[in-house]
């Protein structure tokens, strides 16, 4: 008797012991990150560590928070009692992540806001378990910052996109792994993104450049996205409802929704069952206008020398835009899709797009095409590829 007796005390008292231990790290942690002088490195260990509220570090300069390793230090939220992000990091600079995994927190499970210079590098962000409507938006969330670079770094299970820069410029994305999200990457009211080398797979849309109406920022532009493999994005879409992303038919390989100034090029678009790659206006969204300074329709676009899978392909019923498109065309969706909705502002005298504003597109292998006509409700579907054959 007196074994069990001593086995269950001395279990209480590890337990007891590590629980000490996770919130005199958590307490370290903290004060490290308020206190932290130009310059310093935090070195997070090597552990799986619990931690109970938002980590915050604001008003930096100059800072390193460099973890262990990938898998060998990990930042748990997953009993999160206070905050909503993971780690937030505000109105700082030259500010650097780098060797941690940070997994399941409330909301997001970093952000980064007002920073100009952020590195992340070498980061897994996660939520474990099943994905669900109830994990964070984002994995990794650069919004109104600027020299961002985020690199061989892994996003899983974002209710909206597992990587995000928003209403940012001078971003490099590249060597990043985005699946089981709803979006994989998203570029949104972003200036000169350079998106490069990433895997999006099993996300319901696997890359996105988006512009939307009623953020500070209003136009993104001067993107180029290359030599990303962008591959099964055939998951369900499981987004809150009303969110924007949550519109996004599954089986989508990449969506430019009212975007502006975007080269296309190389990149390996494969598998994804109902768009490889849809060029749409924000009225196709249905949602409401009332910004009257954000320009709804995708201008000044180039898509070329992509390669798309062969074969025949099954759209989404469990989406308005994918039962559209198995409406018209079955199993046979052409991987291109314009919508066909034009700015009259962007014709000249003789009703012909300007230059700056055409859509281009050539030398797709594999690449065929439709304009959808949707500002005719989607009669007269064209596959005529040629008045898009242009250079840019």
């Amino acid at each position: 008797m007196w074994i069990k007796s001593f086995l269950f005390t001395a279990c209480c008292l590890f337990l007891a012991s590590s629980l000490f231990a996770q919130a005199d790290f958590e307490k370290k942690l903290q004060t490290q990150l308020i206190s932290a002088e130009n310059g310093d490195v935090i070195t997070l260990p090597e552990g799986k560590f619990q931690l109970g509220g938002t980590l915050w570090l604001d008003e930096k300069r100059d800072i390193t928070i460099r973890g262990a390793g990938k898998e060998k230090t990990i930042l748990s939220f997953k009993n999160q009692k206070q905050g909503a992000e993971g780690l937030k990091i505000t109105n700082s600079k030259n500010i650097k992540l780098e060797n941690f995994t940070i997994e399941d927190a409330k909301g997001d499970l970093i952000k980064v806001q007002n920073v100009r210079g952020i590195t992340m590098r070498e980061i897994i962000a996660r939520w474990t378990g099943k994905p669900s409507p109830k994990n964070g938006s984002y994995a990794l969330y650069p919004v109104q910052c600027s020299q961002v670079i985020i690199e061989k770094c892994t996003a899983i299970g974002a209710s909206d996109a597992g990587i995000y820069v928003g209403q940012s410029d001078s971003v490099w994305v590249n060597d990043c792994i985005a699946r089981m999200n709803v979006a994989g990457i998203e570029i949104e009211n972003t200036t000169n993104a350079w998106v490069w080398n990433n895997k999006a797979f099993q996300n319901a849309g696997g890359l996105l450049v988006f512009d939307l109406p009623d953020l500070p920022k209003k136009d993104g532009g001067n993107c180029k996205v290359w030599n990303n493999e962008v591959n099964r994005n055939n998951y369900r879409n499981f987004a809150p409802k009303g969110n924007i992303v949550g519109k996004v038919p599954p089986g989508t390989g990449m969506m430019l929704l009212a975007a502006d100034g975007v080269e296309m090029y190389n990149n390996q678009i494969l598998n994804n069952k109902t768009a490889s790659i849809a060029i749409i206006s924000y009225y196709v969204t249905e949602n409401p206008i009332a910004d009257s300074l954000y320009n709804p329709y995708p201008s000044n676009i180039s898509v070329h020398d992509n390669n798309f899978s062969t074969g025949k392909r099954m759209p989404t019923w469990k989406n308005k835009m994918g039962f559209l498109f198995w409406l018209k065309f079955g199993r046979r969706v052409p991987h291109i899709l314009y919508d066909g909705i034009q700015n009259p502002d962007y014709l000249d005298a003789q009703g012909k797009v300007k230059p700056e504003h055409r859509i281009c597109i050539g030398q797709n292998t594999n690449g065929s095409f439709a304009n959808l006509k949707a500002d005719k409700k989607f009669k007269g579907i064209s596959r005529d590829v040629k008045p898009y054959q242009c250079e840019k």
